[in-house]
């Protein structure tokens, strides 16, 4: 059983544990139910996660319920070069592009169950992703960021104008709005992130700076 990081509203935060894997994965498959499957992670890449990573990963109680993840790796990020997949990031095996000496910790995964949301949940992931990087003395954070408002205004809209309103304060998207809540900036749009039928596989490029970071 993991040490609990943090307690707030009745849930208890803890680092990814081997025996958090398969739980998970049920997880990730109901949040994302709109995407292939092959784009998210499986318990044997949780297992390993866990394995490599546990202090940048991070799993929400309910008592003995897991309701909610916060995922990433430490890597290497070309912001001359931003176009992507999240496969590319996370590798054949779910950790093979990870290393503790690599600048940003990139966000593969924010989840949480639906009847959980609102109660602050994803905010406190991402302290505690900040935390993350703050202690290893990162540059910031980076990930790519779903739109699930996009699939209300694709037939009218490209999804850079989709973005651009949002980020301007003229729609709401449930994701991306609330990530700018959180400090983070939208440096664009990714094409073909994930495999996404209902967004047509797109998603934004986000970047958090950690204001803490010493040369």
């Amino acid at each position: 059983m993991s040490d609990t990081i943090v307690e707030k509203s009745g849930l208890r935060y803890v680092h990814l544990g081997v025996d958090h894997a398969e739980a998970l994965e049920r997880l990730e498959l109901s949040v994302f139910d709109t995407i292939d499957p092959s784009d998210l992670y499986d318990a044997a890449e949780l297992h390993r996660l866990a394995e490599v990573f546990p202090e940048g990963n991070f799993v929400v109680l309910d008592g003995d319920k897991t309701i909610g993840m916060g995922l990433g790796l430490f890597v290497e990020f070309d912001f001359e070069h931003t176009d992507h997949r999240l496969a590319d990031i996370t590798g054949e095996d779910g950790v093979s592009n990870h290393s503790m000496d690599h600048p940003w910790y990139y966000g593969t995964d924010i989840s949480v169950y639906p009847e959980y949301r609102g109660r602050g949940i994803g905010r406190q992931l991402y302290e505690l992703r900040k935390g993350c990087v703050r202690q290893f003395n990162k540059l910031g954070i980076v990930a790519g960021g779903v739109i699930p408002g996009f699939r209300d205004h694709k037939a009218d809209m490209s999804a850079e104008e989709y973005v651009a309103k949002v980020v301007a304060g003229e729609l709401y998207d449930p994701t991306t709005t609330f990530q700018m809540e959180n400090g983070f900036e939208v440096l664009g749009v990714l094409s073909g992130y994930v495999d996404d039928s209902s967004v047509d596989g797109y998603s934004t490029l986000i970047r958090w700076t950690n204001p803490d970071y010493r040369t």
